[in-house]
């Protein structure tokens, strides 16, 4: 399990404006059965992704595909751990529960 932290390197106006295409770009890979949980920072200066990946070669490649790496509007830290405890209803989440 990976958390990408997005830290946005252009003003909220810029951001903005990649909003709906990063969007997109978020539901194309929560359909991938990449992505886990998103949302941004408060204050807003960036945001998280929670990423169930094989690799963090798999995450970085699919960060790149981000219309906000793109426009090279936020920069991105990965960070892998392993679960070992989850909230009642996110068991899934955890590797002994993963196929």
């Amino acid at each position: 399990m990976f958390i990408v932290t997005l830290t946005y390197l252009k003003p909220n106006e810029e951001i903005d404006a990649l909003l709906a295409a990063h969007r997109a770009f978020l539901r194309e890979q929560y359909a991938n059965g990449m992505f886990v949980l998103s949302g941004r920072m408060v204050p807003r200066t960036g945001g998280i992704i929670i990423a169930d990946a094989d690799s963090r070669e798999d995450v970085e490649a699919v960060i790149e595909l981000d219309p906000f790496k793109q426009a090279g509007a936020a920069s991105y830290a990965i960070t892998e751990f392993v679960p070992t405890m989850a909230a009642d209803g996110l068991e899934a989440l955890l590797p002994e529960h993963q196929a």
